[in-house]
């Protein structure tokens, strides 16, 4: 008989998807050039030259078997350890390789994480506005995802909502900054506070409550901002990462778990990870990409397109008349829609070829997300049509 579960799960499909599926199919009848497609964060700037050049060398130079036979169970220790030295160097942390674990991108770190420090019955709290597909990454461990409301005023933690969600049962808090679908960077501030309230409960409760941050947006950050290291301030940091985004590779499937050094049972975390990836199927990921982004560490692709995305579509959604909070990193935008029903908002904008995904799967009902990891021409282009949407929708007054 088929899983009950995952047949349940067919019916609650991705909305991102679904709606990049349906611009996929409009671009076929009318041209995907004249769809303005926001809907799926796919990054859309070239990958760097120098990543290229070493996946060619390594094909041209190395072993066949060491690029395309397994990788150790604890992955490459290699590769680990310029991690850990990396890591060490950017943010004046004390990793080893012994704390580091390599797997096939963000969605596989955060598996990891939560099957590290939670037990099924055990609740982890997130904070709205968050990833949708936390849900399966955290309910089908067996552990329970509780969503914090947001402070829709600035996107920050919304600290009295948190403290009304927490109890004794709560093994970890998962956050995502800089934070998809907001845009927002967690303060120091944010962090300190979130920081000394984990650490406050935790004598309250009388056991560890861990901080699983999912940072596959880090070097994505404007304005000359940099974004604050969640580790730096807790010692019982998980860090998930991914260079999906920076060097624009999803497609590679690869990323880190970083366990703090100073986070209790540390030495016991890595090798579990060898284990959680014999149950859940994420061993061993690419060699030969492991090696690949080892010699990438501090390379990035060009940034500065999202940058200039952001500023047009920022500028351009408040002379339109919405409220909204200024992004400063990712490549999405959350504006609040200009009716009660962002999902009847999103609806209306598919007859100007505008592709929006509603908040309500972000848990932001009445905001909607616009991924704008797309040609900065089509940035432009689509700007005329978004204000026929909103005059011809809302009204003139709004123009």
């Amino acid at each position: 008989m088929l899983s009950k579960k995952y047949r349940d799960m067919l019916s609650a499909r991705s909305v991102i998807r679904s709606l990049s599926e349906y611009a996929a199919a409009r671009g076929k009848q009318i041209g995907y050039e004249n769809v303005f497609d926001y809907s799926l964060g796919n990054p859309s700037v070239d990958v760097p030259k120098s990543y290229t050049d070493t996946l060619i060398r390594l094909l041209r130079e190395e072993n066949p078997m060491t690029l395309h036979g397994y990788s150790p169970t604890l992955t490459i220790p290699a590769v680990r350890e310029a991690v850990a030295h990396n890591l060490n160097r950017r943010f004046g942390m004390n990793y080893q390789k012994e704390h580091i674990f390599m797997v096939s991108g963000a969605a596989a770190a955060i598996a990891h994480a939560v099957r590290l420090v939670a037990e099924p019955g055990d609740e982890i709290i997130t904070f709205a506005p968050f990833f949708p597909e936390y849900h399966p990454y955290v309910d089908l461990s067996g552990a329970r995802l509780k969503v914090v409301p947001a402070h829709t005023q600035d996107f920050q933690i919304h600290f009295e909502a948190l403290d009304a969600a927490m109890n004794e049962k709560v093994s970890a808090v998962l956050i995502n900054t800089p934070n998809n679908p907001s845009g927002v960077v967690y303060s120091e501030v944010t962090l300190k506070r979130l920081s000394s309230y984990l650490r406050d409960k935790e004598r309250e409760y009388g056991h560890e409550i861990y901080l699983i941050s999912d940072e596959p947006y880090r070097e994505i950050v404007f304005d000359g901002m940099t974004a604050p290291y969640p580790a730096n301030y807790y010692e019982k940091t998980i860090t998930c990462y991914s260079w999906s985004k920076s060097l624009s590779v999803p497609g590679d499937r690869i990323g880190y778990v970083a366990v703090h050094p100073d986070c209790p049972g540390a030495e016991l975390m890595i090798p579990m990870c060898g284990q959680i990836s014999r149950g859940i199927g994420h061993n061993c990921p690419t060699a030969m990409v492991q090696l690949a982004v080892a010699e990438n560490l501090d390379v990035t692709a060009d940034m500065e397109v999202y940058e200039t995305n952001r500023n047009l579509l920022y500028d351009e959604l408040i002379k339109l008349g919405f409220t909204l909070v200024r992004p400063v990193g990712t490549f999405y935008i959350f504006p609040k829609a200009l009716e009660e029903d962002a999902a009847a908002f999103c609806e209306k904008a598919k007859k100007y070829d505008l592709i929006l995904v509603p908040g309500d799967s972000f848990g932001c009902p009445g905001h909607f997300r616009m991924a704008y990891c797309i040609d900065t021409e089509k940035v432009k282009r689509s700007i005329p049509a978004l204000r026929r949407f909103v005059q011809e929708e809302y009204g003139d007054a709004r123009l």
